[in-house]
């Protein structure tokens, strides 16, 4: 699971290092608050909610000491995991797209469409009802389908 927690927390913020420091936190929470856990229930859909809850402590935080937020896509440290130039430059710019989603469509296209939660469980890890999931994700896919053009359209003029 801390993989996939890992990227959670890295789709919220867009650093590796960020997210180490999440993913650490969230496990430090979760280990501390076990009590809290109700049998019977995902232990994935728990840990992802304290994340999140995590972030967003965090980003309140910082906006109150700095006024600083999500990091800017160029800042982004992608692992390289193919050594295939082709698929190097697809993915990033897949996630280049997705990173630029508003952060509200990113979680939740994140949580669904990689980490394959369902749409009720993405509501309740988001505390939001499950119209908003269904909602934000067609929004975020018309979206990204709009960028896929732009991206067609320009690489066929070239």
């Amino acid at each position: 699971m801390l993989p996939r927690l890992w990227r959670f927390a890295y789709s919220l913020s867009g650093s590796a290092d960020v997210a180490d420091d999440l993913l650490q936190e969230t496990c430090v929470r979760a280990l501390d608050k076990a009590a809290q856990f109700k049998t019977g229930t995902r232990l994935d859909s728990w840990t992802f909610t304290i994340c999140r809850s995590l972030w967003l402590n965090d980003i309140r935080a910082r906006k109150v000491r700095t006024g600083a937020g999500i990091l800017p896509v160029e800042m982004l440290d992608l692992p390289d995991p193919d050594p295939s130039t082709e698929m190097n430059i697809f993915a990033s710019q897949v996630v280049e797209h997705v990173m630029a989603l508003p952060e509200a469509q990113r979680e939740t296209v994140f949580l669904v469409y990689v980490e394959g939660f369902s749409y009720r469980e993405a509501s309740q890890i988001l505390d939001i009802p499950i119209g908003t999931v269904m909602s934000r994700l067609a929004t975020a896919r018309q979206r990204l389908a709009h960028l896929n053009d732009a991206t067609t359209r320009k690489a066929k003029q070239k």
